[in-house]
């Protein structure tokens, strides 16, 4: 339900232009409740993450009016932020409770990477280009995120220095699932990814690793930018 103090301002957020923190508050919970709660997220924890997470800092300031949008956002170098919905459907996915490590492949902005901090005891996230690590980085760092660890590399490969990992999200995708990154699961973690062709839309799966084997399940189409790497589509 949206807060009293908030149906006002969500009046005025569309009528003029504000950037005071309770406005950006307020569009964050109405984020929350109708595009993420009443499209299916059930998970306490993550609808509280998403709440509480600025998303407005980790756009573009000339997007920053844009950034609860029902939709990706252009975040420089070619890359995007995820819809709202995306973020919340793959943490979901990962049934975090609390006490995990986690790698994240693709930091982006660092957006996804600071709802994983919010969910998980320690996060390690990778990122292939120099300008999107060194900016998630500063801005994880700037808002406090001390348990988020930002490193530059092939993403592909994973970040095996941390490993293991009681789960693994992916939001780039590959053809196939890269072995580097199954060999980096510890028992019982979850590896959250998009697998397919990047042109016709991709199966996002869970793989759970039980008994040394990985059991897979299908989450539902998405549709993701291409892997980039030695284990990844080019």
């Amino acid at each position: 339900m949206i807060l009293p103090f908030c149906r006002d301002k969500l009046a005025i957020m569309f009528s003029r232009r504000s950037n005071s923190e309770l406005s950006f508050a307020c569009l964050r919970q109405r984020m929350v409740e109708t595009q993420v709660e009443r499209r299916g997220i059930r998970d306490s924890r993550v609808l509280a993450a998403m709440e509480t997470v600025p998303r407005e800092e980790f756009v573009p300031e000339h997007l920053r009016e844009r950034a609860y949008e029902d939709g990706p956002l252009p975040i420089g170098q070619g890359q995007t932020i995820s819809q709202p919905l995306t973020v919340a459907f793959m943490a979901e996915a990962l049934q975090l409770t609390g006490g995990e490590r986690v790698l994240e492949i693709g930091t982006g902005s660092g957006y996804g990477a600071a709802i994983l901090g919010r969910l998980a005891k320690e996060v390690h996230t990778v990122e292939r280009l120099p300008a999107l690590a060194e900016g998630a980085r500063e801005r994880l760092e700037r808002l406090g995120f001390a348990n988020v660890h930002v490193h530059l590399g092939d993403g592909s490969l994973g970040w095996p220095e941390a490993a293991p990992y009681q789960a693994i999200c992916v939001t780039a995708a590959p053809a196939a699932v890269p072995k580097t990154l199954q060999d980096q699961l510890a028992a019982g973690g979850r590896l959250v990814i998009p697998v397919g062709d990047t042109h016709r839309g991709q199966q996002m799966m869970r793989y759970t690793l039980r008994g040394g084997e990985l059991l897979e399940e299908e989450l539902g189409e998405f549709s993701f930018v291409p892997l980039i790497g030695k284990h990844g589509n080019e």
